[in-house]
């Protein structure tokens, strides 16, 4: 049995020699597909662990640049001024604490945090850097003291307050993003973790397709289409033993994350798109072996950060990823929390369960369509032509300044946009409701583009958290690059708005 100490798959789950039975290995997989390629077959750990050594010695020389460079400057935060005269105020790392700002300040944040402990264990589209959550809660609330992120997504906020040893709560209407959070604010059993992952990279190099039964393999729309039939066998292989092993849930689910994060790269879709396309002008190329390399690739980069994570993670702090509450309706008492701090969708922005379902099928949340998944979202483009064809009027004039001249252009984006305002407004009532006195929601919200109109969005939240109740405590924009680089590259800047809302 897989099981805490050592061990493979079930009893009955025997393997061949790869020495011994290599030809006997070469037919089974000819036998399983005649066009299937073999020649990746089979995987060498010794050659995973020496790729994986090498992207490791490559970050550690990048922390070594980024150690001496604060050593050089003594300040990681400058004053600069851009092409438009405007002054940024440029802050490398970890933002200051009492650093002093005022409304409309514009900052420029460098993140080096992207990676670290669990934080990078999966890609996420448009997500928090680390270190604006992690001041943003330092700033306004106090260790001990319960905050809440009403859009969740992959839990960055719920893992920076866990750090800071703050109590919290995330919402979010997705079960792919609960289960991706919940996983990332779990501190495992380094024993346990370490011996799971033995475990699985001595089943990874048995890999046999005859292991592999029917069954093993979930049904979804288009798994044909997205996948080769070797890395389907590979992906159903992987799956199985994961779920075979003996371990706790805890340890399981971390590795179907592992799993989770390739599962993008060896489909037949972009990598690098938040839609879940096939491009054929790509021209891709995924190899037999894939799943199976990179899947190991993947635990021996993540184990690690889950072993620092698990190492200073607090023991009496308790996270919540409740599956009955919505952005919209929060089902917690009056007066509950003492800081809210989100980040919410854009507008016609990211369709989160397009992005991730490929990753939402494998792990079987759904076998079917995603429509009713789609439609929970905020900012959600699965809108009815009944809704659409007539004009919407938001009652606030300068929303729907902008929103009737969308209207003349596009009807339906028209509707999306104002379907968006009316489902942040009620988020606006409901945090108003579950806060403390005097305590605070903050949202970083960034503005888009819908048919050629600014969509200025942190002005109209703004607007509407006034007739909610909120007095405007502060707000500053965040140009922010989201990746270490020396020299900032004008295509990886978004500005965003951090509006603080005072109860």
């Amino acid at each position: 049995m897989c099981q805490e100490g050592g061990g493979s798959f079930p009893e009955n789950f025997t393997f061949y020699s790869l020495t011994i039975d290599y030809i006997f290995f070469i037919l089974l997989v000819i036998n399983l597909d005649k066009n299937m390629n073999t020649s990746h077959y089979p995987i060498s750990l010794s050659d995973i662990e020496s790729r994986v050594s090498k992207k490791n010695s490559r970050k550690n020389r990048g922390k070594l640049l980024q150690f001496d460079f604060f050593e050089e400057t003594k300040n990681n935060v400058k004053e600069l001024v851009n092409e438009f005269g405007e002054k940024i105020f440029r802050i490398e790392g970890d933002i200051p604490e009492d650093i002093d700002i005022n409304d409309g300040d514009r900052f420029l944040f460098i993140s080096f945090d992207q990676s670290k402990f669990t934080h990078g264990i999966h890609k996420y589209p448009a997500k928090f850097f680390p270190e604006l959550p992690r001041w943003l809660i330092k700033r306004y609330s106090k260790e001990g003291e319960l905050i809440l992120d009403p859009f969740s997504g992959s839990g960055t906020t719920n893992l920076e307050a866990l750090l800071n040893s703050r109590d919290s709560v995330g919402i979010d209407v997705d079960p792919f993003s609960r289960f991706l959070a919940k996983v990332k604010v779990t501190p495992l059993s380094s024993k346990s973790l370490e011996s799971a992952k033995n475990c699985l990279l001595e089943t990874i190099i048995k890999y046999i397709p005859d292991k592999v039964n029917d069954e093993d393999i979930p049904e979804f729309p288009y798994r044909d289409n997205w996948f080769h039939k070797e890395i389907i066998y590979e992906l159903s292989y992987i799956k199985k033993a994961i779920n075979c092993l003996e371990f706790d849930e805890n340890i399981k689910n971390f590795f179907r994350v592992c799993f989770s994060s390739i599962i993008r790269s060896v489909s037949n879709a972009d990598n690098n798109c938040t839609r879940t396309v096939i491009r054929k002008k790509l021209k891709k190329i995924v190899k037999p072996s894939d799943a199976l390399n990179q899947f190991s690739e993947s635990i021996l980069v993540n184990v690690p950060k889950a072993f620092e994570f698990s190492s200073i993670c607090p023991s009496n702090v308790k996270v919540g990823f409740p599956s009955d509450s919505d952005a919209r309706k929060i089902k917690y008492d009056d007066n509950t929390f003492d800081l809210a701090l989100t980040s919410p969708p854009y507008v016609n922005a990211v369709d989160y369960p397009r992005t991730h379902q490929l990753e939402i099928f494998w792990l079987g949340f759904f076998s079917s369509s995603l429509n009713p998944l789609k439609k929970k979202h905020v900012g959600t483009e699965s809108v009815s032509s009944l809704d659409y064809n007539k004009f919407h009027h938001t009652g606030f004039a300068e929303a729907d300044n902008i929103l009737s001249k969308i209207f003349k252009k596009d009807k339906r984006r028209a509707f999306i946009a104002y379907k968006y305002l009316m489902d942040m407004y009620k988020n606006l009532s409901e945090v108003y409701r579950v806060i403390k006195p005097n305590s605070r929601y903050i949202i970083v919200v960034g503005n888009n583009k819908i048919r050629g109109e600014s969509f200025e969005n942190w002005k109209y939240i703004m607007i509407m958290a006034k007739k909610v109740g909120f007095k405007i405590d502060l707000y500053f924009a965040s140009e922010i690059i989201r990746h270490f680089i020396k020299v900032p590259r004008e295509e990886r800047i978004n500005t965003d708005w951090i509006i603080v809302l005072q109860k």
